[in-house]
């Protein structure tokens, strides 16, 4: 199966995403708050660093009540609408 490559947008939403978990770890590891929400360090860290910027639905579920973060909150964050 080939991915269609993701769009400059996709990307900037990707990287919004990804500051946006790494500032609210708020210094708990990656390893701690993967386990804790039930995915691999190696997906979170995809996650943060954008390498995987269109994540299941499920697992920012999993990441939001990990981190104590609403589902709002990462949505207005994520949004490529001007803010």
């Amino acid at each position: 199966m080939v991915r269609t490559p993701l769009t400059p947008e996709e990307r900037e939403r990707g990287e919004r995403l990804g500051l946006l978990l790494r500032e609210a770890r708020r210094g708990r590891s990656m390893v701690e708050v993967a386990a804790s929400a039930g995915l691999s360090a190696e997906t979170l860290r995809k996650i943060e660093t954008g390498r995987a910027p269109t994540p299941a639905f499920f697992t920012i579920a999993a990441l939001a009540r990990t981190l104590g973060l609403s589902m709002d909150e990462i949505a207005a964050t994520c949004s490529l609408a001007p803010v």
